[in-house]
């Protein structure tokens, strides 16, 4: 799995899981739909920096932490 949305997505979700949160909460957290949250999740989005921002923020890691 090369794609980097993919990786990101992955890694993501990962620490999103560990944190033992859900996509709603994360979604609430970062101020992103849950559905946007999802499909970044399956490396279906193409992630602004900004948004990849929010979501750090919301799980409480640095941007370089979600950085596959």
């Amino acid at each position: 799995m090369s794609d980097i949305r993919k990786l990101l997505g992955l890694k993501i979700r990962e620490i999103r899981q560990k944190k033992k949160m859900s996509q709603e909460e994360l979604s609430f957290e970062s101020k992103l739909h849950r559905t946007y949250i999802s499909d970044i999740e399956r490396g279906n989005r193409n992630v602004s920096i900004k948004n990849i921002e929010k979501i750090a923020k919301a799980l409480k890691v640095s941007i370089k932490e979600l950085m596959p």
